[in-house]
């Protein structure tokens, strides 16, 4: 009897088990809930493009690039200056012309040389990096000002910026006003101008 039991419950445990494995899985497709309004404009722009596109913001690139090149050129003039300073006074020492105190004053001076380089390259290398960020944190204020006088000029809701990276995956290219923002934007730079003067 007591075998009976158990094997009555092992069989009603089988049982129960191979009914939930033959259940169908449910369908696990997301509920996607839409509102439309037909009265909701939304538009976009490709960010990239206003970066060619936006006269004034070329032209601000460029400076700046302009800086970084002449920075990076004075660094490498100061550094080549120590190398030849180096390497001359190296053949000096390796031919015998050159006294233990001469040899001294040189590492010294080849010290003294190194460090104004680092800290020349500390000093205006910060600069150029925080007046880059002012410049272009003053330009996409200017730009988010026109970007909603644009907005309300041609009764758009939202504005959205689509580059690489960004958090949009896909939009609808019915939707790319790029060409005329960046028309809007040249048109109306002058007051960004005279603003970041």
């Amino acid at each position: 009897m007591k075998n009976s039991c158990i094997l009555l419950l092992v069989l009603l445990t089988l049982a129960c088990s191979t009914n939930n494995i033959k259940e169908k899985k449910a369908d696990t497709k997301p509920t996607v809930i839409s509102r439309y309004d037909n009265h909701l404009v939304v538009a976009f722009y490709y960010q990239d493009s206003l970066k060619e596109g936006f006269t004034f913001y070329k032209r601000e690139d460029k400076l700046v690039t302009q800086k970084q090149k002449s920075f990076e050129a004075e660094l490498q003039k100061r550094t080549k200056e120590l190398e030849d300073y180096i390497r001359r006074n190296d053949d000096k020492a390796r031919n015998g012309l050159l006294s233990q105190n001469e040899i001294v004053q040189i590492q010294q001076k080849a010290q003294s040389m190194e460090q104004q380089i680092i800290q020349y390259q500390q000093s205006e290398g910060a600069r150029l990096e925080q007046e880059s960020m002012k410049k272009i944190e003053a330009i996409t204020k200017k730009i988010e000002v026109l970007g909603k006088a644009y907005c309300e000029k041609n009764n758009i809701d939202i504005l959205l910026i689509h580059g690489v990276g960004g958090q949009l995956n896909f939009i609808n290219a019915k939707m790319n006003v790029t060409a005329d923002f960046i028309r809007y934007l040249n048109e109306n730079q002058a007051s960004i101008e005279k603003d970041l003067k």
